[in-house]
């Protein structure tokens, strides 16, 4: 069978094609630049927990020790104002005022105005790596898998989708024709695939503008991330004094600036002005401390959704599909997980047969999803940059400017935390041997220690992604003792049966607990970690029925065309 053809060699398209080898498909990457990316130390990437534990999935990198993850977080507001601040249990603050702390107890704003408080509710900090040695890093993973082509200096002109698979012409030194199963784009905003499958691109342009400059010095705060929303030194305007500084390895920080609205030029001057007096501000207001300015930049965001994002055998990813990134929320957060959607459903149709419910679902649960950021997004930004009342976004709520705003850089809440697939057409039906867990089903799994099937311990992210369901039963107890000894034993058995008898391959795992699952409780997930149900105990009939719904239902109801 023919390869994936991908459009784009970016951090999703390179990423897409790892994830397709992982699942044994092969993929041919279209490189329309020389295969070597720009070094530039002002871009750089954010990536939340669950896409920075792909990311080392597919390049077997231990990415932390290539970027950084803040060891805290930071608000501030203004100088020289010392108070302290009281919280409620669920993190919301005890008397009026802007703050951030999302655990009960009490912070101290320190004499600079800063909040402290455990990032993210004791979630593992986002981690802040440059672009090119991230995409240095999946490169190297790739020169190594032989089922992955690079054709570099390969621009796509032309494309034909077919029934029986895609044709795709490139233009430049290496120009040629390419025959593909299935072609994804992920060339990014001005997308090739887009425009040559007359796909609409609607949307706002130009929602926020930055200013950005990676510069080596030394600030007050090593390793944590700051947010200081109206630093005293600056009087333009709610919207004109934004300052985000991010820490990356070697000392050198990221530094962004929020521009007012408006097409003003950015000047090398300007930025050196902000640079100075914001180190100047920022060090207590004398002097400009020492830096060493290493790369500038102008960063404009814009909020933009495909109205398709599959079109036959032709599917859309990551910037080619949408654009976001106000408010701190990070566009390659979802183009990620449009791949670890994707993947796992192309490989099972490159393998098995076109599976069009399930393919179509990829539209429908990742659209879906970042719809809803992109909605939260517009609702919040007129709160929050123009000062409006907080209760207009959230009624009732007692959380300030800074909490909500917070939500988009730690990625929590309506504008960070991944995406839950509660409506995606996969789900199955309801039954009553449902349990209930914290994880709602169609949202992502908790990491946690499971006993693996040749007994040894692993984490559960660890077993994604490889085309196969699994099923994790929750068994306290057997984390103490080797698997020979329960393996046999119990309700065991019956459940390795039942597994066997899956309609799609499945992994059976033990975990010692769950957050909030009670004994023998049984969990089936997806391929890219999503729940799908919670069981309570060992029911095979419902067991293969959920997992029937999870591959989009009967091999005998499966359509035979694509969608349009």
């Amino acid at each position: 069978m023919d390869p994936v053809i991908i459009v784009g060699a970016g951090p999703v398209g390179l990423s897409l094609s790892l994830a397709l080898a992982r699942q044994e498909v092969p993929s041919v990457v279209l490189d329309e630049g020389p295969g070597k990316d720009e070094q530039r130390a002002a871009r750089t990437v954010v990536l939340r927990e669950d896409t920075a534990a792909l990311m080392e999935r597919l390049t077997g990198v231990a990415l932390a020790e290539l970027g950084l993850r803040w060891t805290g977080w930071r608000s501030m507001r203004r100088k020289q104002v010392t108070r302290e601040v009281a919280f409620q249990p669920d993190g919301t603050e005890e008397e009026p005022g802007s703050a951030y702390g999302p655990a009960a107890g009490r912070a101290t704003e320190d004499r600079k105005g800063a909040v402290e408080g455990p990032g993210a509710d004791g979630e593992p900090a986002p981690l802040h790596i440059a672009q090119h040695v991230l995409t240095g890093a999946l490169r190297a993973a790739i020169a190594s898998e032989r089922l992955v082509k690079v054709a570099v200096e390969s621009r796509l002109d032309s494309l034909e989708s077919e029934p029986s698979g895609v044709t795709a012409h490139t233009r430049g030194p290496r120009g040629t024709w390419w025959r593909g199963s299935y072609l994804v784009g992920c060339d990014g905003p001005r997308s090739t695939v887009r425009k040559l499958l007359d796909i609409r691109f609607p949307g706002r342009t130009a929602v926020e503008r930055h200013a950005v400059a990676a510069l080596r010095t030394e600030l007050p705060w090593p390793g944590e991330a700051l947010l200081h929303r109206m630093p005293p030194w600056r009087t333009s305007g709610p919207s004109g004094g934004e300052v985000v500084a991010r820490p990356l390895p070697d000392g050198v920080w990221r530094l962004d600036w929020l521009l007012p609205p408006g097409k003003d030029l950015v000047t090398p001057e300007l930025l050196v002005t902000r640079v100075r007096e914001t180190l100047a501000g920022w060090n207590g207001g004398g002097s400009t401390p020492a830096y060493d300015l290493l790369d500038t930049g102008v960063h404009t965001v814009h909020h933009r959704l495909a109205r398709r994002w599959r079109a036959g055998r032709v599917f859309l990813a990551g910037d080619a599909a949408h654009l976001l990134g106000a408010l701190g929320t990070q566009g390659l957060d979802e183009g990620l997980r449009d791949i670890d959607n994707l993947a796992w459903k192309l490989a099972l149709a490159w393998h098995h047969g076109p599976h069009e419910v399930l393919l179509d679902s990829y539209q429908a649960e990742r659209r879906a999803v970042v719809a809803a950021r992109l909605r939260a997004s517009d609702q919040a930004l007129p709160v929050l940059r123009g000062g409006g009342s907080l209760r207009s976004y959230v009624p009732g709520s007692a959380r300030g400017h800074d909490a909500l705003l917070a939500d988009g850089h730690l990625g929590r809440g309506a504008l960070g935390a991944p995406g839950r697939y509660t409506t995606s057409p996969l789900a199955p039906a309801h039954t009553e041997s449902a349990a209930s867990v914290d994880t709602e089903p169609g949202a992502q799994v908790v990491d946690v220690r499971v006993t693996a099937e040749d007994g040894s311990f692993v984490r559960l992210r660890e077993r994604l992604g490889r085309g196969s369901l699994l099923v994790v039963l929750v068994a306290p107890g057997t984390g103490v003792w080797e698997r020979k000894h329960w393996v046999s034993a119990g309700i065991m058995p019956r459940l390795a049966a039942a597994v066997t008898a899956l309609p799609h391959s499945a992994e059976l795992l033990v975990a010692e607990s769950y957050p909030g699952a009670a004994p023998h409780t049984v969990l089936l997930i997806r391929p890219d970690g999503h729940l799908v149900t919670a069981l309570s105990g060992v029911r095979p009939a419902d067991l293969y029925e959920a997992a029937e719904a999870t591959l989009g239902g009967p091999a005998k109801e499966q359509a035979t065309a694509g969608a349009g």
